[in-house]
């Protein structure tokens, strides 16, 4: 089987490439490395695996490598919301651009599956818990919006042009690898920095929001579970089904803490309904929190880099999150 895996150098996409070899599969990784690392891919070690650094923004430089291929994971995107409400033009290429361009050689090639990364936060601030697939979409930033508008092309191109995709919208999903950047939505990756350089961590408001934690390793799972599903045109929430304080994940860690500005644009809460995807795709978690958060402690190395953010940073950093989002 020939895959292609765009944001193969990411966190979530690293994982992915990772089992797919494992599984004597041929390989192709697109990434532009702005966020993707070169590292998460170095310990593969196999002829199997082709990685090209191209920016998927770019038609006709990514068009020939989809040639033959049989199934596409499409995880490439711009994250964090600062930088989206910063910056939203680059988001809007890379995010929606970017997903038109990825379906446009998919269609060409006859890719038989496409699976795209979608993102939990199109539901905004939910009024219901947990959160169901046909919940109210209300995205409160560009991130969130131009991850939504991917999803909609990939479901109006299975709808319209017959290609069979698979949207999976990802909640918070951490792991080894996990994004070292941002102060927001890399929440394990700050954490764990701080833990290295004996930094308080940095907690959001008073701590007590929960979090719909899932380990790499599931959504692993669940994609390759997708990319087998016959059925088209479909959306499924990715989540632990469960939900978890950050004043707990704190407690795992161990450590002092800080307490910061509550930020506007935040749910209280994310809880994603996962009865869908357990019934259709016979898929659900195995991993628990707390094992997670070990595995992660015993892999503390790879944070070493990793900015080390302050309250007096992140307030910097997040002056344009306040302005916007009040």
């Amino acid at each position: 089987m020939k895959y292609l895996v765009t944001g193969g150098a990411g966190f979530i996409g690293s994982h992915i490439v990772e089992a797919l070899i494992k599984k004597k599969n041929n390989v192709i990784v697109l990434d532009n490395f702005s966020t993707g690392r070169k590292n998460n891919l170095e310990f593969i070690k196999s002829k199997k695996l082709k990685v090209i650094k191209v920016d998927i923004s770019n038609y006709q430089k990514i068009d020939k490598y989809f040639n033959k291929v049989q199934k596409v994971f499409h995880l490439a995107a711009l994250a964090d919301i600062v930088p989206s409400i910063e910056n939203p033009y680059s988001y809007f290429d890379s995010n929606v651009v970017g997903t038109l361009n990825v379906l446009r050689a998919s269609l060409k090639y006859k890719v038989n599956k496409f699976i795209y990364s979608a993102s939990s936060s199109c539901y905004g601030i939910p009024k219901n818990y947990p959160t169901k697939e046909n919940s109210k979409i209300q995205p409160q930033y560009p991130y969130a919006l131009t991850k939504w508008m991917g999803e909609e092309l990939v479901m109006h191109w299975a709808k319209l042009y017959k290609l069979n995709c698979t949207s999976l919208r990802l909640f918070n999903v951490y792991g080894t690898r996990s994004r070292t950047s941002g102060t927001y939505g890399a929440m394990f990756g700050v954490f764990l920095a701080q833990k290295i350089h004996k930094k308080p961590f940095t907690i959001v408001g008073d701590g007590k929001q929960k979090r719909d934690f899932t380990y790499v390793r599931d959504v692993v799972d669940a994609f390759i579970k997708a990319s087998n599903l016959k059925k088209s045109g479909t959306v499924y929430n990715v989540g632990s089904g469960k939900t978890v304080s950050v004043n707990r994940i704190v407690s795992y860690l161990k450590g002092k803490k800080v307490f910061i500005g509550k930020r506007p644009g935040e749910p209280d809460t994310t809880f994603a309904e996962i009865k869908k995807i357990k019934k259709e795709l016979k898929w659900s978690p195995k991993i628990t929190i707390s094992h997670g958060v070990n595995i992660l402690l015993e892999n503390i190395d790879y944070w070493n880099k990793a900015p080390v953010w302050t309250p007096k940073k992140i307030k910097k950093e997040t002056k344009s999150w306040f302005k916007y989002l009040k």
